[in-house]
């Protein structure tokens, strides 16, 4: 087992090619110990160069909604009347404190979704 760290795009390919060699790997034999170091390499690097920045809080909205089968009418109930619902959705509106903590609870968004701006 000889590894690396992870300097470049060509580190990172070799690193994923040998990924996929071992993927197989099991725990406790020398290729299973360098999948687990690889993985935590490979996590490492990609955290770093290729970061997921959080969505929109009316896109994590619209995404739950979605995987949830709710319509805006089932909003009411977390952010109040069906005007309301609207302008949040429309962006005219921002989230209140209190929409958010009801949002997050009945719809599993983290709050930190929910406070960015938009």
């Amino acid at each position: 087992m000889k590894i690396k760290p992870i300097k470049n795009e060509k580190d990172y390919q070799n690193a994923l090619t040998r990924l996929e060699v071992i993927f197989d790997a099991k725990k406790g034999t020398e290729e299973g110990d360098e999948l687990e170091i690889l993985s935590i390499i490979i996590d490492n690097y990609e955290k770093e160069n290729f970061p997921i920045e959080m969505p929109d809080p009316i896109a994590a909205i619209n995404f739950r909604m979605e995987q949830m089968g709710l319509k805006q009418k089932d909003l009411v109930e977390m952010i109040g009347f069906k005007s309301r619902v609207s302008e949040v959705m429309n962006k005219k509106r921002k989230l209140t404190l209190e929409m958010i903590r009801k949002l997050s609870t009945n719809l599993k968004i983290p709050t930190d979704v929910l406070i960015q701006d938009y």
